[in-house]
């Protein structure tokens, strides 16, 4: 079973199942993360939603990029988790899926291409105390673990 992390769903709501990708980018001790200042600032495991069709690697990949700048190689499964929340970037609630995968960071190609996000280094210690979501939190410590 996937373990939930978060709020539990609300009473007679409709969620609409959303797969994501994510990633743990590290480098000499750093975590890479991604700031998103709207609609509320908060720091994030780089990643998102998997389009219909799309490759869950492919989607991470895409992913990284538009929201860091940097390209990725070698990601490694490192778990999943669910949780229920409402995305206002589409207007709808979610339960969204997320898979968390481990990578390198390559090369920075140039700055995040999606509007509202910066690409953060942060000390490992650091990034598990900023990261707003639970899930990623413990996916993140799970990662640093096997690192």
């Amino acid at each position: 079973m996937t373990p939930r992390f978060g709020q539990p769903p609300l009473p007679a709501t409709r969620y609409r199942r959303r797969p994501g990708a994510y990633a743990v980018l590290l480098r000499e001790g750093r975590v890479l993360l991604t700031h998103q200042a709207w609609p509320d600032p908060e720091y994030q495991l780089p990643g998102g939603g998997i389009d219909p069709g799309e490759h869950p690697i492919a989607a991470l990949h895409r992913e990284v990029h538009e929201e860091t700048g940097w390209r990725i190689s070698a990601p490694v499964f490192v778990g999943n988790y669910r949780r229920f929340c409402f995305l206002p970037d589409y207007d709808y609630f979610a339960e969204k899926q997320c898979s968390i995968w481990l990578a390198r960071p390559v090369a920075r190609l140039g700055p995040p291409t999606e509007p509202g996000h910066r690409a953060i280094w942060v000390d490992a210690a650091e990034a598990s105390r900023l990261l707003s979501d639970p899930g990623s939190r413990a996916l993140l410590d799970r990662a640093l673990r096997r690192d």
